[in-house]
């Protein structure tokens, strides 16, 4: 089985990203198993800078193929913010309850029609070879008023989906998987995966 490593301590992606990957044959070790690798600063631009920066530097700390996402969301009435700052869109970093309350504070008055966004996810892999993939997904929809759901995380409860009438944290996690911008990123990347772990 091939072995690699998720580039997060976050619990919920640790839980998407094996759920996403069971079916293949690999198991998912997230840096909670690596407790000495250091987290890696995301100093990119772009959600593909960061996704390489953290493959590239788990992978040579841990001597495995890495994986790592970098997320997030792009509202087009903000002219594409938060997008790569959205974990600390609010300041601190993965305050969700401050990032979600900025946001709806950004589009008070703003209507339905102009609240569209997607969420975007690049996902890389790092072999410590140096050789890289990298894949991308999005998942469109439009920000809610108000906070909708209990389940998912981030800007989960306020990321309504128009074709499943229902936000991100009411969908079950299999319809957050089928639909999502990481899950769409994830079948992309395993595309084009054959091989690519064992070099």
């Amino acid at each position: 089985m091939d072995v690699i490593v998720l580039a997060t301590r976050n619990a919920g992606k640790i839980r998407e990203f094996s759920a996403l990957m069971a079916g293949l044959g690999i198991e998912v070790k997230g840096l909670g198993d690596f407790p000495d690798v250091e987290d890696v600063e995301e100093t990119g631009t772009t959600f593909e800078e960061n996704a390489l920066l953290k493959a590239r530097a788990v992978s040579q700390a841990t001597g495995l193929t890495a994986v790592a996402d970098d997320s997030g969301i792009c509202v087009d009435a903000l002219g594409g913010a938060p997008g790569v700052y959205s974990a600390r869109y609010a300041g601190g970093h993965g305050d969700a309850e401050a990032n979600n309350a900025k946001l709806l504070l950004e589009l008070t008055n703003v209507p339905d029609e102009k609240r569209t966004a997607r969420f975007v996810c690049v996902v890389a892999a790092a072999r410590p070879d140096g050789a890289t993939l990298t894949a991308r997904g999005e998942w469109e929809g439009r920000i809610t008023h108000g906070y909708v759901g209990k389940s998912g995380f981030g800007y989960d409860p306020i990321f309504f989906d128009p074709e499943l009438d229902m936000t991100a944290a009411q969908m079950t996690p299999e319809q957050k998987n089928a639909r999502s911008h990481r899950g769409k990123a994830l079948q992309a990347l395993m595309g084009k995966w054959r091989g690519f772990a064992r070099g």
